[in-house]
């Protein structure tokens, strides 16, 4: 499983011109899923992500975590994280969960940070998504199951 967590002042996510999603200060979560994650694998990367203290405290040190700041998630499912560019110009997309999987996991994903956090906000899965964000920072952090 991979998140890309991006620190942001604002985000929203439209579908067919139609914003379905959309928050304040917060995290915009891209989140991939392979075929061998699984709830197990969900959670601990849920609490990694809560528990990532990259907002700034009085001293103006990335000292703050998400619930300490009272922040937002907007959770976006993109399969394109686990995009293989090893052979040729046009990436391979074999290592991506097949749908079903990972959109049982999304969701679950989803359910479970809203026992943790008070503003989550997500995108549709499988949908052409337009996704608009000010990063603030630019603060920007990788997640990979792989290396928890």
């Amino acid at each position: 499983m991979k998140f890309v967590i991006q620190r942001v002042n604002h985000a929203s996510v439209t579908v067919e011109g139609n914003t379905i999603g959309k928050i304040e200060k917060g995290f915009l979560v891209l989140i991939g899923i392979c075929d061998e994650d699984d709830r197990m694998v969900a959670d601990k990367m849920i609490k990694k992500m809560i528990g990532l203290r990259i907002f700034e405290d009085e001293q103006g040190k990335t000292n703050l975590d998400l619930k300490t700041v009272s922040g937002s998630l907007l959770l976006v499912s993109q399969f394109t994280l686990y995009a293989d560019c090893k052979k040729g110009n046009r990436p391979s997309f074999v290592k991506a969960g097949k749908p079903e999987h990972a959109n049982a996991l999304y969701e679950y994903i989803i359910e479970a940070c809203k026992k943790e956090i008070l503003v989550v906000e997500c995108g549709s899965f499988g949908a052409d998504m337009k996704v608009e964000l000010l990063n603030d920072g630019p603060f920007t952090i990788v997640l990979d199951s792989r290396e928890l």
